[in-house]
């Protein structure tokens, strides 16, 4: 089982002058406490915090991979609207590089309708996003084997495809693609993906999983080749800013990794105030760890 800390949380708890040092505290903090991989959100506004502060994704992964060396560093995720999806792609390449190899390319079909109109960016139909999505991958695809060739896709257009220098992990960086949808998202997860990101609790979680081994019986595809990923809440049910104790927090790991999940992320309270990376490493991923060995 991996484990995953997002570090929005930072953003949200300290003034604009000491978000740089904290972040890059907190990133390495969690790689010391035995975290597999750290996670940003792709939104211009927070959406759980109208106004509230957030961190450009990939500016901000930039950085943390600079005051990292061991952890993955992805996006939940990037939504295809916000970027010219070639480039998109470049930049995933591009931070794979100069990571050493830790990249994902987390992408999903967006979904925030007035931060695009806050931002002048367009929103079209969901269908459309989604049709622009499968470009996004197909064009990941093709970059990663090394084409370089035209593309012509639903929405995009290409008249070449150069992307060097070509990404250090192998055979490219693990494209994860986010959402439980189960007759669009979960049907390209199979086809492309190398993760998908859905079930936030056991039930949900066996329900979207008996349609993604579907979807992939359909595409000819082992569903052994997709890390599944999922959130996982750690509030202590009577406070929810608090962190519960890590005897209830390995029951709730030990439940999703009986429904399937592979790599569980966290949301952690009191990042920056308080020794929470440090308290969940100590109590929960050296419990597991050993438990594991």
């Amino acid at each position: 089982m991996k484990l995953g800390l997002e570090l929005g949380p930072v953003v949200r708890s300290v003034p604009p002058e000491r978000v740089g040092p904290e972040l890059a505290r907190a990133a390495g903090r969690a790689e010391a406490a035995g975290f597999d991989s750290v996670w940003v959100w792709d939104h211009l506004v927070d959406p759980s915090r109208w106004e509230g502060p957030i961190l450009e994704a990939w500016t901000a992964m930039g950085f943390v991979a600079a005051a990292t060396s061991r952890v993955k560093i992805g996006t939940l995720v990037n939504g295809v609207t916000y970027r010219y999806p070639a480039v998109l792609v470049k930049q995933a390449s591009t931070l794979d590089v100069l990571s050493g190899g830790r990249a994902y390319l987390g992408v999903g079909a967006a979904w925030h309708a007035r931060e695009h109109r806050a931002f002048g960016v367009p929103f079209p139909s969901l269908r459309t996003r989604f049709e622009l999505l499968e470009d996004t991958l197909e064009i990941a695809h093709r970059a990663w084997r090394g084409e370089r060739g035209p593309f012509r896709g639903r929405h995009l257009r290409l008249t070449e495809q150069i992307d060097l220098p070509a990404p250090l992990s192998r055979p490219h960086p693990p494209i994860l693609v986010g959402g439980g949808g189960e007759r669009r998202t979960l049907r390209l997860v199979a086809r492309y993906a190398d993760a998908g990101n859905f079930g936030s609790d056991p039930a949900s979680f066996r329900r979207k999983l008996a349609v993604l081994r579907r979807h992939c019986e359909e595409v000819g595809r082992p569903i052994e080749e997709i890390e599944l990923t999922s959130g996982l809440d750690v509030g202590a049910s009577a406070d929810a800013g608090r962190m519960a104790s890590p005897e209830l927090l390995l029951e709730r790991i030990g439940r999703m990794r009986d429904a399937g999940a592979h790599h569980l992320i966290f949301p952690l309270p009191g990042v920056v105030e308080t020794g929470a990376i440090e308290r969940f490493g100590a109590g929960v991923i050296a419990a597991l760890r050993g438990s594991e060995a």
